[in-house]
């Protein structure tokens, strides 16, 4: 363990189903003489690049006078945060449902002052993952916050959608995930058609439609100026952003069919971005924190 700050605490984690150490980052509240509970915040398809890192120090300054750990890995990138079943020559091996419900917490929860209350919530990629996982481990966390993240995985557009980030983006090999594209693997990691088993989990989810809007201008944080950045944020982001939202409704359409408690909001606009996922997060965070508290 290293503490970067009186707040920040550097842990280095071995995973015994991956064969190897890895590294987690955990915000530990001002207060910790009494028990505080736990969110677990998820990267998206890249992991800690440069602005999930500047991204970070915002969360970081936002639970600055919140009573919660905030625990994010710093690995994982184009993973899903999902078991694969084979190895992959290029991203390795995989076993992050293993690790974030049965590794982790409980060396969390050993380690600082918590109240074994958690939640789990991510961002794109990971706004499918933190729905896995609270299907794989029932009561493990309390509360999701999915925000743009596409709920289907089995049916073509949400297979079009994880084949981009594993294999577009992180050079990997999908099938090596979760077997053949028209296996049974697809559909038991499918959130929309195991729905059902979220019944006891809080639901929240939020996705914009893809137009431009407040936060998809030059003078914005994470734009800096960059009329390139602002471009491909505006182009590809809306597209990205258009199909999360199909997912969303989808998803959320599902979840009333099923009597499931859940939250969703519905952006008239925005971009697959992190100005949005950061409003996002602030929206519902204090509705998430109830539920930890257990009102």
């Amino acid at each position: 363990m290293s503490v970067n700050d009186s707040r920040q605490v550097h842990l280095t984690v071995h995973s015994a189903s991956m064969g190897r150490d890895i590294e987690v980052s955990v915000r530990v509240p001002r207060d910790t003489s009494t028990p505080s509970p736990t969110l677990y915040l998820l990267n998206g398809a890249a992991g800690e690049d440069s602005p999930t890192t500047k991204a970070r120090a915002r969360y970081n300054s936002y639970f600055d006078d919140r009573k919660v750990f905030v625990v994010i890995p710093l690995d994982g990138a184009h993973s899903y945060y999902t078991d694969w079943l084979r190895d992959d020559p290029t991203l390795g091996r995989n076993k992050w449902q293993t690790f974030l419900t049965e590794e982790l917490p409980p060396l969390i929860d050993e380690e600082f002052n918590t109240t074994g209350a958690n939640a789990a919530a991510g961002i794109s990629m990971s706004g499918t993952s933190v729905f896995n996982l609270a299907i794989a481990k029932p009561g493990l966390y309390r509360a999701i916050g999915a925000y743009s993240g596409c709920a289907r995985t089995s049916d073509p557009l949400g297979q079009r959608y994880v084949r981009i980030v594993v294999e577009g983006r992180g050079g990997a090999d999908a099938t090596n995930m979760w077997g053949p594209l028209d296996g049974p693997g697809w559909r038991s990691n499918d959130p929309y058609l195991n729905a059902h088993k979220l019944r006891g989990t809080k639901v929240y989810m939020t996705t914009g439609t893809g137009r431009m809007g407040s936060h998809d201008r030059l003078d914005d944080e994470m734009i800096g100026g960059d009329a390139l950045k602002l471009g491909d944020q505006a182009v590809v982001g809306g597209v990205v952003e258009a199909a999360v939202d199909s997912c969303t409704r989808q998803m959320a359409k599902r979840l009333d069919q099923l009597g499931i408690e859940h939250t969703t909001i519905l952006r008239p606009t925005g971009t697959h971005s992190w100005g949005y996922w950061q409003d996002d997060l602030r929206k519902t965070w204090p509705m998430i924190e109830r539920d930890l508290a257990g009102h």
